[in-house]
């Protein structure tokens, strides 16, 4: 049996998890966490396969998690399964250290599929995530501006372009004003931008700005 714990901060999508899982015949739920502190206790509590992580739970930041739980378990397998389509967040997770990436719109049979692969100790990316991995690990390739910015001020980045206030970031972050203050700072003196004019722009033209709830 496959064991696994489920990293999610909605019921209701753990719930459905569960029962994808369950119906698989050879995999069981080992665990549950909702925040990124209950992942951490998890993996140091109890002994599973994989860990179902969704990125955009309250507290840390999933990228963050994935390096926490790689330092505390490298063996552990890690396939995040999140609400992001783009393929920017895919690229950050696996360098970060997941084993895969699906978006909750995937199939329940694709979602069984990634979870035996990972864990028999393989990956599991789509061919424009395995494309973008491979180009970017070519010498001398360019890689565009965002690529230079933190786990962090890239989530940042994100919600700036989708219209969310400092304040509100810092609210669902569980940041101060200033720290989120500071990330802006940071991410538009990195990119050369000066107004969040030219903010948008560069999103638009590097596709940062599909599929965000404000």
């Amino acid at each position: 049996m496959i064991k696994i714990v489920i990293a999610d901060d909605h019921a209701i999508v753990r719930e459905g998890l569960k029962r994808i899982i369950l119906a698989a015949g050879d995999m069981e739920v080992a665990g549950e966490a909702a925040n990124g502190s209950e992942v951490m206790q998890r993996v140091r509590d109890l002994a599973f396969d994989v860990l179902v992580l969704d990125l955009s739970m309250p507290g840390r930041s999933g990228m963050e998690v994935i390096r926490l739980v790689r330092a505390e378990k490298p063996r552990l397998r890690i396939l995040v399964l999140s609400m992001h389509q783009e393929l920017q967040y895919a690229v950050r997770a696996i360098k970060s250290g997941a084993s895969g990436y699906l978006t909750k719109e995937s199939a329940p049979a694709q979602l069984e599929q990634a979870i035996r692969k990972i864990a028999g100790g393989g990956a599991f990316v789509t061919a424009e995530v395995a494309e973008q991995l491979a180009l970017g690990a070519m010498p001398g390739s360019e890689a565009p501006l965002h690529e230079s910015l933190s786990n962090r001020e890239f989530e940042v980045l994100r919600l700036l372009v989708a219209g969310v206030s400092v304040t509100d970031i810092a609210g669902r972050l569980n940041l101060s004003v200033k720290t989120v203050s500071t990330h802006k700072a940071n991410l538009m003196h990195k990119m050369g931008l000066q107004n969040q004019s030219e903010l948008i722009r560069y999103a638009l033209r590097h596709g940062l700005a599909d599929q965000m709830e404000p």
